[in-house]
């Protein structure tokens, strides 16, 4: 049986109203009123096999630094939530994402403490209206809202926007390495996570 949450938070910078089911089939509505963005929880979802719908409302006439970070803790927050106590899954999850020369390394750990380090050379400032810088910060969001520890490495690439997405589809397909069914106890020698 799919996981499934829903998290609405509303500041003074944005609105956020996201549902997600985890195993799922990968199907997403998505509208963070940045394209690029956009175009990046797209892979997540689908390469996840979460469903996620998303719609963000923010401070977009300011930049996208405010949508694209909380959009993270909110993704975070709704997977923490739809996983509950952690029971029943591998909780652990490892995945290179690539797209055409570039490979990025994504590891992660469902284990309700939170870190993220994140190594990306994206020489370019901008792919297309997006700050690329925001890359990470989506990354960060995503750790803390969701409390969990991630590594994400480039390993080749030299396109901005190729490495960009090669570390959301290995972000996408460590998660679904991670979630996938694994008896009905909670993976840890301290019983909880």
């Amino acid at each position: 049986m799919a996981k499934k949450a829903a998290v609405k938070r509303k500041t003074k910078e944005t609105d956020i109203d996201l549902s997600l089911a985890v195993n799922k089939s990968g199907a997403y509505s998505i509208d963070t009123q940045v394209p690029f963005l956009t175009h990046m929880i797209e892979q997540l979802s689908r390469h996840s096999n979460m469903d996620i719908s998303l719609k963000v409302k923010g401070d977009i006439q300011v930049d996208a630094h405010h949508i694209t970070e909380d959009t993270g803790i909110v993704i975070g927050k709704a997977l923490a939530k739809a996983l509950g106590d952690k029971k029943g899954i591998a909780r652990f999850g490892s995945a290179c994402g690539v797209l055409d020369e570039a490979l990025v390394r994504v590891v992660l750990d469902i284990s309700g403490r939170t870190y993220c380090d994140v190594n990306l050379c994206l020489k370019e400032k901008k792919t297309g209206n997006f700050d690329t810088e925001l890359i990470e910060e989506f990354f960060h969001g995503f750790a803390r809202g969701g409390n969990l520890t991630l590594h994400v490495d480039q390993l080749k690439g030299k396109n901005t926007h190729h490495i960009a997405e090669a570390a959301f589809k290995g972000l996408a397909l460590a998660l679904k390495a991670a979630l996938k069914k694994d008896g009905n106890s909670i993976k840890s020698t301290k019983g909880s996570l």
